[in-house]
């Protein structure tokens, strides 16, 4: 029998905002009062987890376990190997991904997380350090470990306090803090993690070179000084970069000439068609060596409002070519 939907009450646009606004605060109130907390006990976490010859394993149930996730994945992204471990899963078998070299970081607000629980036998026999994330330091959990970082909240930002919501927030921001210090204490550098996020912006902006995304040789448009523009524009429309190089004798760059300088010329002297390259060519322009990052390439071209650059070797010799689309292509821009 079908059965007619009642309707909806109307939304309280003003409860809606008093709600957001105050889950926000509350929120945010928690984190801030995490600085305080930040003691010899934080520091001997970081010193645990620096000095690990394993790896560091994250474990929580439910919520902090998706927090715990979430540690692992930064802490791998920064230097610092790490992997989840569902408890639950851990109980049935996957504990023998432990090893004694490890470290292991457990979240769990109220500390009696029986799923856990049930990990520290196996734990201790290991003689694994073991470092608590959780809100209530004279816990099980809390009474078991190494180091206790109290990551405690007054309420959640639920309006039925019970939702996990600023215990998360919180502990959250207490393993990132652990992530910010070990990185610091690494001395990780961008480009170390750009190696870790090779798919990345930042790793293209950190790992590509000119070499990797120039065009190499056989698509170099290049004419000679003496050439005429004619056989500059037949040059130019085969190779399809908007521009040609100009050498010398010795097949050093000496200037450019563009489809700008085209329109330019064209306008001030109709019968520049007859004239030689090096007579319409632009002297000295900006070029780039093959062995640079190709965002230093990006920068050139907007510094100058330029959207071709010549990749030159020790000699001046052109050995590339770079246009904007490349840099595009590659992510770059």
């Amino acid at each position: 029998m079908n059965r007619r939907m009642e309707p909806l009450p109307p939304l309280d646009r003003q409860e809606i905002l008093e709600t957001g606004r105050g889950a926000l605060r509350m929120e945010a109130d928690a984190v801030r009062a995490l600085a305080d907390r930040v003691d010899e006990g934080f520091v001997r976490a970081v010193e645990l987890l620096y000095h690990c010859l394993g790896r560091v394993v994250a474990a929580g149930m439910g919520k902090s376990g998706i927090i715990a996730r979430k540690a692992a994945s930064t802490l791998s992204s920064t230097g610092t190997p790490a992997f989840f471990l569902h408890p639950a899963e851990g109980s049935h078998g996957d504990v023998g991904m432990l090893t004694r070299r490890d470290v292991i970081l457990a979240f769990s607000n109220s500390g009696e997380t029986r799923e856990l629980l049930a990990l520290l036998p196996v734990i201790k026999r290991l003689g694994i350090p073991l470092i608590a994330l959780t809100g209530r330091s004279d816990s099980t959990l809390g009474r078991m470990s190494d180091v206790v970082l109290d990551v405690g909240v007054t309420r959640e930002a639920c309006p039925l306090n019970l939702a996990p919501t600023c215990s998360t927030t919180a502990a959250l921001a207490m393993s990132d803090a652990l992530a910010a210090a070990l990185l610091q204490q690494r001395h990780f550098s961008e480009e170390q993690f750009a190696l870790l996020h090779p798919s990345g912006s930042l790793g293209a902006r950190l790992l590509l070179r000119v070499s990797d995304v120039m065009r190499g040789a056989e698509a170099l448009p290049r004419v000679r000084e003496g050439d005429g523009v004619r056989e500059a524009v037949v040059e130019m429309t085969a190779k399809r970069l908007g521009m040609t190089g100009v050498v010398d004798d010795q097949g050093r760059l000496t200037g450019i000439l563009t489809d700008g300088d085209l329109r330019r010329w064209l306008e001030r002297d109709p019968a520049f068609l007859s004239r030689t390259v090096g007579e319409v060519m632009t002297p000295h322009p900006r070029t780039i060596a093959a062995g640079l990052l190709a965002v230093e390439a990006l920068r050139v071209m907007e510094e100058n409002k330029i959207t071709s650059l010549f990749v030159l070797n020790e000699g001046g010799i052109p050995v590339g070519a770079l246009h904007l689309h490349d840099l595009l292509a590659a992510g770059l821009a």
